[in-house]
């Protein structure tokens, strides 16, 4: 239903990979047919090579004030907060706060900032009680890695016993 509201404000795309219940989820595609599958992806991926890191984002409406938060931590350079639909006991975003779409379309210039992302996913997981017994970063990038915003961001997962491999 989170989801449903985020997709009805314009927050989140609606993706092959989301966990919505609809027109565009993955359960009504495979009902539909292949068709739809690769249809829905083709759109998917014309979105994420049309949008540019100026537009809008549920992460910038976050960063701007516009949409409130669970925040964890924050510096400078970084925002982190829980997330709205946790597919973990601890499920935690951090996200830049000068924003870069996705890994795929981060430049050399935006080493130092991939770093202080990456540091802060560290901290954030030691302040949850993760380091003791782990924990697991993911980014996702692009249409077909499931990225359903176009902001970088890094899920800190933990709080139970996660299985191999991941999925979508």
């Amino acid at each position: 239903l989170k989801l449903q509201f985020l997709y009805l404000i314009g927050a989140y795309p609606r993706c092959v990979c989301s966990r919505e219940r609809g027109a565009g989820s993955p359960l009504t595609m495979l009902r539909r047919g292949a068709g739809a599958v690769r249809r829905a992806a083709a759109v998917g991926a014309r979105r994420w090579h049309a949008v540019g890191p100026e537009g809008p984002t549920i992460f910038g409406k976050i960063l701007r004030g516009e949409l409130p938060a669970d925040k964890v931590y924050e510096d400078d350079e970084v925002l982190a907060f829980h997330d709205i639909a946790p597919a973990a006991p601890v499920h935690i975003l951090v996200i830049p706060k000068r924003c870069v779409a996705g890994v795929s379309r981060a430049a050399p210039e935006d080493k130092a900032l991939l770093g202080a992302l990456v540091l802060a996913a560290q901290r954030v997981a030691a302040q949850a009680g993760l380091d003791r017994t782990g924990y697991r970063l993911v980014v996702n990038d692009g249409p077909h890695g499931c990225q359903t915003v176009d902001h970088l961001h890094i899920h800190v997962l933990g709080g139970k016993q996660l299985t191999w491999p991941p999925g979508c």
